[in-house]
């Protein structure tokens, strides 16, 4: 069997996260064939890869947001198209109306029109952006408008006119631009769609587009909703959606998914990959740690915050950041003023390191990101006994608090961006040993018991043999 994985913006260029559980799918299954059908920001990007890829991934397609067309086109061409398609291409943009996937994408793959610069130059794209200015924006200037719905259209037409690799089954591991890759797979091929759905993409994208810069305020509707209008292609396609916590499967029917196609399987490690780590310090310092990638969405600047608080009330503590620090340079580099300014003499960026060599000498964990999904993160650190303070996002509170499981608490949950409550429960858990040994006893027997390694990947072994045969 052949299977095609869909990733955008993590495997194989972004360690951790996302990334990580996709290699950990492939190791598990070295009699089944990989293709990944990777998408990415930049084509800066192309081949520099994270990962050692397994030898039954036989292909990395590679496609890049980026890509600048050489494209050539006369203005104001008629493409003749039919009310159904402008229909279809309205609702695209607008976000008003429930898009027909796969009549639009037999347009959009069309010999109606040379290249995707000869639609952006007709007048059947004018009267489209005509149609949205008069309803919508007419208070906003019409070439500002213009220029906005192209450039947020230009790179989605690119990925649908390319090729797609044959498989014998197409696997998403997000909605977005990955999620409209596989739906276009399946409308092509007519084979078997899966989606696993880790963050709710497009309530991420909502969160960064409310915050951005590059976004004019009266667009940030328009990009929302097309983001929103991008995650329902495959959630009306797949022929099975899984997630990994209830809250998820919550949102993804609340945005209309329909709920018989919706599964949980949660993510799982293998405890014993940690139980022969040994502490390599001397017990001087409570230590702190943070598995994650500096960039906006894990909040670390709110972190550096909480940290100056801590390291205010108490002397002998240090914070260390574990994780690439290149994903976002500037942000990195804000991030380290940030410490500068906070004059912060005991928090270190380790960049890219083997986590094991860290955990044992860690007392605490800590996660303070706007979004997250199931973090492998949390797994780990509950398979090494400790204890974790997280914002209240994604499926961190299930894992701290359980599901009226019999394990206990493991931690503390936090508001997003509350980084004195955070600073305050650091501090307690600093300074009362015994309740961190507790919450860290806790966290143990919970993922040991309810997150396995083995559950995971043979609820997809089942599900890859169930819809795409042997």
């Amino acid at each position: 069997m052949r299977i095609c994985l869909i990733a955008e913006g993590s495997y194989p260029y972004v360690a951790g996260g996302v990334s990580s559980w996709i290699h950990s799918l492939m190791n598990a299954m070295p009699d089944t064939e990989f293709i990944i059908f990777a998408i990415a920001a930049e084509k800066k990007q192309q081949g520099k890869f994270k990962y050692q890829l397994p030898p039954n991934l036989i292909q990395v397609h590679e496609v890049f947001l980026d890509a600048h067309l050489n494209e050539q086109a006369k203005w104001g061409k008629r493409l003749g198209l039919t009310p159904e398609q402008k229909q279809d291409l309205y609702a695209l943009v607008s976000g008003e109306e429930q898009v027909n996937w796969p009549n639009l994408f037999q347009f959009i793959r069309s010999d109606q029109y040379r290249n995707v610069a000869e639609f952006l130059s007709s007048k059947d794209f004018y009267d489209i952006i005509q149609d949205l200015a008069q309803t919508k924006y007419s208070q906003v200037p019409y070439t500002e408008l213009f220029w906005t719905v192209s450039s947020m259209i230009l790179p989605l037409f690119l990925i649908i006119r390319g090729d797609i690799p044959k498989a014998d089954l197409y696997h998403s591991v997000s909605t977005g631009y990955a999620g409209v890759v596989g739906a276009l797979a399946k409308a092509v091929y007519n084979k078997p769609l899966i989606l696993t759905e880790h963050g709710i993409y497009s309530r991420e994208r909502e969160e960064e587009i409310i915050k951005a810069n590059w976004v004019k305020g009266y667009f940030k509707d328009l990009w929302i909703n097309y983001f929103y209008t991008l995650s329902n292609s495959i959630y009306n396609l797949a022929d099975e959606v899984i997630t990994l916590f209830k809250r998820n499967q919550e949102i993804q029917i609340e945005l209309g998914c329909d709920p018989q196609k919706i599964s949980i399987i949660p993510n799982g490690i293998e405890v014993s990959d940690f139980q022969n780590i040994q502490r390599t310090l001397p017990n001087d310092k409570i230590r702190i740690g943070a598995i994650v990638r500096v960039v906006p969405i894990k909040d670390i600047k709110m972190m550096i915050q909480m940290f100056a608080l801590v390291e205010q009330k108490l002397p002998n503590v240090e914070l260390y950041i574990m994780g690439p620090t290149e994903e976002d340079s500037d942000y990195y580099e804000e991030c380290m003023q940030l410490v500068s300014i906070l004059n912060l003499k005991n928090l270190h960026f380790t960049g890219m390191v083997q986590i094991k060599d860290y955990l044992a000498n860690l007392d605490i964990l800590i996660l303070s990101s706007i979004s997250e999904g199931q973090p492998l993160a949390i797994l780990e650190g509950f398979a090494c006994s400790k204890p974790f303070v997280c914002t209240n996002v994604g499926g961190c509170r299930e894992l701290i608090e359980g599901t009226n499981d019999i394990y206990g608490q493991a931690g503390y949950i936090v508001p997003v961006m509350h980084y004195e409550e955070m600073a305050n429960y650091v501090i307690t858990l600093c300074k009362n040993e015994t309740l961190r040994q507790k919450f860290g006893s806790n966290a143990f027997q919970r993922v040991a018991n309810l997150y396995k390694r083995s559950d995971f990947i043979n609820s997809y072994k089942e599900i890859y043999a169930r819809l795409g045969g042997d």
